[in-house]
Order: C-alpha cells, then structure tokens, then sequence
C-alpha cells in the first residue's frame, strides 16, 4: 500500500474499495458478467430477447465542497452542477453497456435541513431537469420518474445527493468487456475542454476522487470554518492542507479554483451514440467508463488482458494542480482520477480513426491512448502499465 492510498484511507475512503469488491464477491454477476454493469433478465416486460439494468451511483462528497463555497459565494447554481455529477454518472456507466434509450431516473436527496435550505433542493431538481433536456436533445431517451428528499440530519452533516436509472435494451445491443482481446486498442476520450454540448469550460474533474482533491487543494481556513464539511474522526494533519481559496483564479476557462474542482461531470453520451450508429455496436469489444479507480479501472474488464497506456491524453491544468497542491506523484494520482480521460474504447485498430473524428464533431478530443496485449504472466488475472507524464512507467 502507498502512502497516498494510506492518506486516503484515513480521510475516510478507498481508491480501490477493497471491502465493497469483497462483499459481492460472491453474488450473481448477471447475463453477461464481463460487461461493465450488471445486466439481468427483462423483468419489465418478460421478452427473453430484451434485458434490463438498474444502476444507481451520486455526487459523492462533491456535494460537500459545492455546500462550503455557496456558503463562501452566495453562487447556489452549483448545485445544478451536483445533480449533473449525480445523474450523468449512472447515464455514462449504463452507457457503457450499449444502453442508449428506455431510461428512467429517479432522484435520492438525504440533507440537513438545518443548514441547506429549501432553496438548495429546488436548484438541484431544476438541475437535474436540465441535464435531462439536453440529453433528450441529443437522441439519448430519458425520463424523470420524481425521487425522495429525506431530512435526516441526525444521520447527514450536509448534503447527499444520489440517483438511479433503470434501462432496458436488447440483449443483441449489449457491449460486453468480455470480448477486449490482445491486439485490440485504447481509444481515450477527453474530459476537460468544451463540448459543443455544453455551457462552459469543464476542467475535467468528474465525480471521483473529491475527498482526496478538496482536501489536498483548498486551504485550512475551511477546517475552522466548516467542520461539516468533513467527518470528525479524521486527523487535523489530512484535512484541507492544501494551498488554495475557493475563489482563487484557475485562469483556464476564467473558473476559480473551487469552480474548476467543482466541474460538472461531462457525459460522452451524445459522442457515443453517434458511435454506435456509425460504427456499430459489434465492432466495439468494451467501453470503460473510468469513475472509481480513476486510470487503473480497467483492470477490472477482461481475463488475462494486459493494458498499456504509453501514450495517454495530455493531463490537464486541474490535475497538475491537485498533484502540485497535494505532492501527489503521478503513480499515485492514476490510481484514484481520471487524469484528463474518462472514457475508454476498446476496439480493433482499423475503426479508431472513425472514432477519433466522431469525437472530434462534438468538440471532445480523442486519441489513441495504448494497446491490448496478452498478461504474460497470468491467463485469468489483468494488470495495467500507464507511462506517466515524466516518462516513468507504473504497473499495477
């Protein structure tokens, strides 16, 4: 274990949630267990042609950090950025199997009603709303089912935010990892830039890793200051150590630093139905959707596969400077953020060059990324080296 991943066990969370992956060890892993989601049987309408997928996932402790700088700003529009995190990070992991139609979200809201106002809870459904709109608009089919605000601050400090989508699909249009092989590719798309989808800058930050980033970016005045905003039991020497204010300047895309971490989480959805259609579900052997686990995600997809990385997206402004704030090296950071990518594809080199200009359409830079070969050391087990930056190269 690194030093990093000790740091972040102690404020109170896994990069590589050890325990969770123990727990369902043992369940049913579904129709297709190599694919990036579960996926069962069609319980909704019983056609044994047609599956379904229910996949529920949040904002995390993103919330946390977007409640310290409304309180800081007034700016409460960055809760619509708390529902994008939370819906898009269900839309683009079911995505991830091929689901692109037959959606329905639902919302799980848990507060504190004593510090987060009714005002909040309506900006956080507008945000939701909104999201959806613009995913409609883009052909991706989903409907808003309503959800549950809960007022339980005996239990919640702040806020939670969370969601669930049910889909259901044909069991044909399904894209199962399993079928990653050596020989294959890594096409990686971008995080951070500006779609032509949306509103503004995104710094590329995404919905994972926010306990490791606030706390190494922003600095101690926030310990004083809002003790809500982190878990009591966490030692003093781990909590908000970092070297920034809030509303410092991050000059990329004329963000502070609080808005730059506090990024809404891009979705690929518009970019990867259109390469669907264009290319074709069958040429596609697995999409990864790197949310927990950051880079080394992958590792978890295929069976005796080796992934190499030597020639990733270039890191972005952010992610520099949460390694700088944190003195984090790079072999650490892959293991926990997206690093500049958030979305893998995985298909035989003739079709990249398609995909790269699909991408490029949507205003989202794409590459090349690394290659699939055979684990020479394991025919069951995975392992990923990534070439970092400075040259050095990890394995894990």
């Amino acid at each position: 274990m690194t030093n990093y991943d000790d740091k972040y066990l102690k404020r109170g969370a896994s990069a590589s949630k050890s325990e969770v992956h123990s727990a369902i060890k043992n369940t049913d892993k579904g129709l297709f267990p190599g694919a990036f989601c579960k996926i069962i049987e069609d319980k909704l309408g019983n056609d044994p042609a047609y599956c379904n997928i229910m996949h529920a996932d949040g904002a995390g402790t993103k919330s946390s950090l977007a409640y310290i700088y409304y309180k800081e700003t007034g700016d409460i529009s960055v809760f619509r950025g708390i529902a994008q995190d939370s819906l898009i990070m269900n839309v683009d992991d079911i995505i991830s199997v091929g689901a692109v139609s037959n959606m329905l979200f639902s919302n799980t809201i848990g507060r504190n009603k004593h510090i987060i106002p009714g005002e909040v809870i309506r900006e956080i459904i507008d945000g939701y709303e909104e999201v959806i709109s613009m995913l409609n608009d883009n052909g991706i089919d989903i409907h808003s089912c309503g959800g549950e605000t809960a007022d339980v601050g005996d239990l919640v400090k702040t806020i939670i935010v969370d969601s669930t989508i049910t889909a259901r699909m044909k069991r044909s249009d399904v894209i199962d990892c399993s079928g990653i092989k050596p020989g294959d590719v890594i096409v990686g798309l971008a995080s951070y830039g500006k779609a032509n989808y949306e509103k503004q800058y995104n710094s590329g930050m995404g919905s994972n890793g926010l306990t490791s980033a606030r706390h190494d970016v922003f600095t101690k005045i926030y310990y004083e200051k809002y003790p809500e905003s982190y878990a009591d039991n966490t030692a003093t020497e781990y909590v908000y150590c970092g070297k920034y204010n809030l509303t410092d300047s991050f000059v990329h895309g004329g963000l502070t630093v609080g808005q730059a971490v506090l990024s809404p989480t891009r979705t690929y959805a518009p970019v990867l139905k259109k390469i669907f259609e264009e290319i074709g579900r069958e040429r596609i052997h697995g999409i990864i959707h790197n949310s927990g686990g950051g880079q080394v995600k992958c590792r978890g997809f295929g069976k005796g596969i080796h992934y190499v990385k030597d020639s990733i997206i270039e890191v972005p402004p952010l992610f520099e400077l949460i390694r700088d704030s944190g003195r984090n090296s790079y072999a650490e950071m892959f293991q926990v953020f997206n690093m500049g990518c958030r979305m893998e594809i995985v298909l035989p080199e003739r079709y990249a060059e398609e995909v790269l200009t699909i991408s490029g359409f949507f205003n989202v830079d794409a590459k090349v990324i690394g290659y699939i070969e055979k684990n020479p050391v394991s025919g069951t087990q995975n392992k990923v080296t990534i070439t970092a930056p400075d040259g050095n190269k990890t394995e894990y």
